[in-house]
């Protein structure tokens, strides 16, 4: 059982859920709301499913990201009434609930079909879940301008949710070393993902997303999704990008290592990582995610001069020109929760030279981010750039030298605090 803090906490967050989900309830006239859990679809033409991960606010009420076909009623001024599907079944394991103080929070049934609930004077009711699981449900669907309330909810963090993803973070280390200590070793891809699975003790199924695990020129594709069974005949480089999910919170992180004589690599991702912790350094209250964002592409910059990659173009002029974005082409990082890329991170969209960015918020305390600067060789968007009249700049015999080593990451995940900010990756809580 987690330790008597976390547990006291969990029942702090869900009295504040209560607080929350009564304000927005009744500012859009609600009597009530129906959440259901979801269910993993099953494969086209096939009795086999996909992979499941709980419907988000199910699991920011329960933690239970991996409970199908249940259902979560919330009525103002009452508790919430958990309806968990566990079917006397010989085919399945019914998994079974921790003994944990919160339960006692919520009315609980155990049922064994799948369908809705039927509910007593729900008033109005909102149901909100997965579509194709709502048919035939009694009330209104998926409100648009409820969701988006409900989406609100899930920004600020309570302590319960920083301590959740700060163990989430923990957990995940342990795999990044072992994936480290793997690569040091000669082994594939498969092989380093396996090594991560062991230390973390979460298979693949479970994790927050599958994790991103590319040698060479394979940490050039951003979200690879691919693990050779076979390592390469020299290892140059190792990118991996992977997380764990605790009590439905999840962490995202990323590393990068050159491999032995990588000498020029080597000396990329430590001024690399020295910019990602002065970008770390500015997430506070008050800061506007898109400004750290933008100084993001002024530090790939400077970068790129110190290494001799670019000559004869200004910081200000690589970034105006576009030289930076194919170097660096996706945004600084995103919202982090129940789940990877977190709800409600663009209020508004993104400026037209981070098209590519999750969040376009002014940041607060309680909401966490990641910060994930990136500094890749990708034929597609460098021979663009070598084509035309910025190419004269570019050192054309240092990108060819490290174009097989496919590109760097580093990502930490950051808690915006009323005093600043805490680095959950590096230091914890």
């Amino acid at each position: 059982m987690p330790n008597p803090t976390l547990l006291s906490l969990q029942r702090d967050h869900l009295s504040e859920l209560q607080s929350r989900y009564e304000t927005v309830l009744a500012e859009h006239g609600y009597d009530s709301v129906l959440i259901a859990s979801g269910a993993a679809p099953y494969r086209y033409g096939d009795d086999q499913s996909w992979v499941f991960h709980g419907y988000g606010p199910f699991v920011h009420w329960t933690g239970l990201a991996g409970q199908e076909h249940s259902w979560l009623w919330f009525r103002p001024g009452r508790a919430p009434v958990l309806w968990l599907y566990q079917p006397v079944d010989f085919w399945h394991a019914t998994p079974e609930l921790p003994d944990e103080p919160w339960r006692a929070y919520f009315e609980l049934h155990r049922r064994q079909r799948p369908e809705a609930p039927a509910l007593t004077q729900p008033g109005r009711l909102a149901v909100i879940g997965d579509p194709s699981l709502l048919a035939g449900v009694p009330g209104e669907h998926n409100p648009g301008p409820l969701l988006a309330a409900l989406d609100e909810t899930r920004v600020r963090k309570t302590g319960y949710e920083l301590a959740c993803l700060a163990e989430a973070n923990r957990r995940a280390l342990a795999g990044h070393r072992a994936a480290r200590d793997a690569f040091a070793e000669g082994e594939s891809e498969f092989g380093i993902s396996l090594a991560y699975q062991r230390a973390t003790r979460q298979r693949e199924a479970e994790a927050p997303y599958h994790s991103i695990i590319g040698l060479n020129e394979h940490a050039g594709t951003l979200h690879y999704q691919f693990y050779d069974t076979r390592p390469p005949g020299r290892s140059r480089s190792l990118l991996i990008d992977a997380g764990v999910r605790y009590r439905g919170y999840c962490s995202d992180i990323t590393r990068t290592t050159a491999g032995p004589g990588e000498g020029r690599f080597a000396a990329l991702i430590h001024g690399l990582e020295q910019l990602q912790q002065r970008l770390c350094a500015l997430v506070a209250p008050g800061v506007s995610y898109v400004e750290i964002h933008r100084k993001a592409h002024l530090g790939i910059a400077a970068l790129l001069s110190a290494s001799g990659l670019v000559r004869g173009l200004s910081e200000e002029d690589q970034v105006a020109t576009g030289v930076t974005r194919a170097f660096f082409p996706h945004g600084i990082g995103h919202f982090l929760g129940i789940q990877v890329h977190d709800v409600a991170g663009r209020p508004v969209p993104p400026p037209a030279d981070a098209p590519f960015l999750r969040l376009t918020r002014t940041l607060e305390p309680g909401m966490v981010v990641t910060i994930e600067p990136g500094l890749y060789f990708i034929p597609s968007l460098l021979q663009p750039l070598l084509d035309g009249p910025q190419g004269r700049h570019l050192d054309q015999t240092l990108l060819a030298e490290l174009m097989g080593c496919g590109g760097i990451r580093i990502e930490d995940n950051v808690a915006v605090l009323a005093s600043g900010a805490q680095n959950l990756t590096r230091g914890g809580l």
